[in-house]
């Protein structure tokens, strides 16, 4: 029984959550003037570092094709930086550039701002209990995380 609960708060909170995080999205998006994707793409390029075409495409669910659009304006308006692999040809690797990083860090600043906002009205109990509760769970994900890769 217990399991099965798990599965059904997992499955609420991955609902609930993934309405705040679009609230969040369409308000960062209206910010930067990039598309919700390519600004995801970018910010986590930023954060994770120099990634390859082909593993950027299987993380972000989309196809290289599509992505390698999506990056060639990126890098039109120089938010990123590709090399092509020299020992082997098939890879391209992408980076952010010095006005990518900046742009990614504006993005996440909007976004912290989004989840102030959206949480201003917890009492300080509540975002007491929140946070260690989001502590606790971050702790257990990444053991998850670790032992799925």
């Amino acid at each position: 029984m217990a399991r099965k609960e798990f599965v059904r708060l997992m499955e609420e909170n991955i609902w609930t959550l993934d309405r705040i995080a679009d609230k969040l999205r369409l308000d960062r998006v209206d910010s930067t003037g990039y598309p919700r994707q390519l600004m995801s793409i970018l910010v986590r390029l930023s954060n994770g570092g120099r990634a390859r075409l082909k593993d950027i495409a299987r993380r972000e669910h989309v196809s290289a094709p599509n992505l390698c659009a999506a990056f060639r304006k990126l890098e039109r308006d120089g938010l990123v930086i590709r090399d092509i692999d020299e020992g082997d040809r098939r890879n391209t690797w992408y980076s952010v550039s010095e006005s990518g990083a900046q742009l990614a860090s504006r993005a996440m600043d909007l976004f912290r701002c989004g989840i102030e906002k959206v949480f201003c009205d917890l009492s300080r109990e509540d975002e007491a209990r929140l946070t260690d509760a989001l502590k606790t769970m971050s702790d257990i994900l990444k053991k998850v995380e670790l032992k799925n890769e």
